[in-house]
């Protein structure tokens, strides 16, 4: 309870921002202590419900975002009423409001079911009016959780937390979810590890074209940042090992990586390419001579 001792010993009680109210009026939040963050799609608040400290994601309203949305995140997402999906579709206003709450709701769907998988995520509580309500990751005094990018990393630690992310990163494939902006900024690190923020543009492995586009640019974050302080990091090849096993259907949580992938590495034989092109067209030219020469016979 370090950070709520501390908060009210700083603060008077903040004034509740307008999109928390409602939780306030129904009972699921207390008291709002302070804000923790802004970031890119949301602003986090600490908040008190009852015994508990947890924290409010407020999502930003979509002309507010400086990330957007994109079909290479959206593409694969199913809306389940037909209505809303032509809507979307077609851009209406209806349609507008029903993609950000998809959007908004895509979050929440992905944080229960990485959590169901063994994925280290902040525990969910609810969802109302645009407002998530979930765990707040805390450090081992109590105090919130820093972000991977704000600590300072000898060798050993960043291969062990590297480590770490790549099994997270693989319960998450097997789980058919790839993160999509997976970097140092949406990891926060608690007493135990690393645990995995941000995951509103959550990808279908399965039925996303861009996934493996994805997966790669994650894994590629990673071993950037570790590879800082531990250089054989930015050798590895993880991503393509995963999605290899991925795609043929093999990859399973307790899949042992190697951090190597053999690429195809043949040479095109363009001799033979253009030897087979060229027998093409010579027997395509050679049918539309054999027409051209029956409709000559014919009378």
């Amino acid at each position: 309870m370090a950070i709520f001792n501390a908060a009210r010993t700083v603060l008077t009680q903040m004034k509740t921002p307008k999109r928390i109210a409602p939780l306030i009026e129904d009972g699921l939040v207390d008291e709002v202590i302070r804000q923790l963050m802004s970031g890119k799609e949301a602003t986090v608040y600490v908040v008190r419900c009852g015994e508990e400290i947890r924290c409010a994601k407020v999502y930003k309203e979509a002309d507010k975002r400086s990330f957007r949305q994109s079909t290479d995140y959206t593409e694969g997402r199913k809306v389940k009423n037909s209505r809303r999906a032509r809507a979307m579709e077609k851009g209406t206003s209806y349609g507008r409001k029903a993609q950000e709450e998809a959007w908004q709701n895509a979050e929440v769907d992905a944080l229960y079911l990485l959590a169901a998988a063994g994925v280290r995520v902040p525990k969910p509580f609810n969802f109302h009016e645009g407002v998530l309500l979930m765990e707040l990751v805390t450090d081992a005094e109590g105090n919130a959780a820093p972000r991977l990018n704000d600590i300072t990393l000898g060798a050993e630690v960043a291969r062990e937390y590297h480590r770490m992310l790549i099994t997270q990163v693989v319960r998450m494939l097997c789980a058919g979810i790839v993160h999509g902006d997976l970097s140092e900024y949406n990891v926060l690190v608690d007493s135990a590890g690393p645990v995995i923020i941000d995951l509103p543009q959550a990808i279908n492995a399965a039925g996303n074209n861009q996934a493996c586009k994805m997966l790669l640019r994650d894994v590629e974050n990673l071993a950037t940042y570790f590879g800082q302080f531990a250089p054989e990091l930015l050798k590895t090849d993880y991503g393509m090992e995963m999605w290899s096993l991925y795609q043929s259907s093999a990859l399973t949580p307790e899949s042992i990586l190697t951090g190597h992938y053999q690429r195809d590495e043949k040479t095109v034989d363009l001799k033979s390419v253009m030897r087979e092109i060229s027998d093409t067209l010579k027997d395509e030219e050679a049918r539309q001579m054999a027409i051209a020469l029956r409709a000559n016979r014919q009378p």
